[in-house]
């Protein structure tokens, strides 16, 4: 309450800045003004009542906590929080960027590798790593369909191979 408090021969005049009307907190908060004294003012907190950790100093709190924010995903991950309410917790998802594997509450342990990155076919070759989780099952080929291998760079590509579609080769 606002007013005059006597105390022995004098009175202190307070401000509880939470009594305000309308009250400075928003809806699911509590308001908490530590120094009620007339000189201090704008001091007041809000907390959210969902999730403690949420204080706003002189205002509302904003009572909406986006998991992501800490960032919880790994690299290649992406993360999203259905669900931002102060009192969700752990609702958030991590999903690998270039896989279909994706957790809730947690980072995906192993998002996979992509194998061709480091170049296994060598020059001239193509590669192609479908399953990213499974090692050595990058395929790599040569230019005109004129071979394929798994898991390692193909032994001779021939471009005059008969039948090599698109060859630069003339017969």
């Amino acid at each position: 309450t606002n007013g005059v408090v006597a105390t022995g021969t004098s009175a202190t005049c307070e401000i509880d800045e939470c009594a305000k009307t309308p009250a400075p907190c928003g809806t699911g908060q509590t308001c908490n003004d530590p120094n009620k004294a007339k000189t201090s003012q704008h001091d007041f907190t809000c907390t959210c009542d969902a999730d403690t950790t949420i204080v706003q100093k002189d205002g509302p709190a904003r009572c909406v906590k986006d998991e992501c924010d800490a960032t919880p995903c790994g690299a290649d991950q992406t993360c999203n929080d259905p669900n931002t309410a102060a009192g969700s917790k752990n609702d958030f998802t991590c999903s690998c960027v270039k896989t279909s594997l994706n957790t809730t509450g947690q980072a995906v342990p192993n998002c996979g590798t992509d194998e061709c990155t480091t170049n296994p076919c060598g020059a001239g070759q193509g590669c192609d790593d479908q399953d990213m989780l499974t090692n050595g099952n990058f395929i790599c080929s040569c230019p005109f369909g004129s071979g394929r291998n798994k898991g390692a760079p193909v032994a001779k590509c021939d471009e005059c191979a008969v039948g090599n579609v698109g060859s630069p080769c003339t017969w």
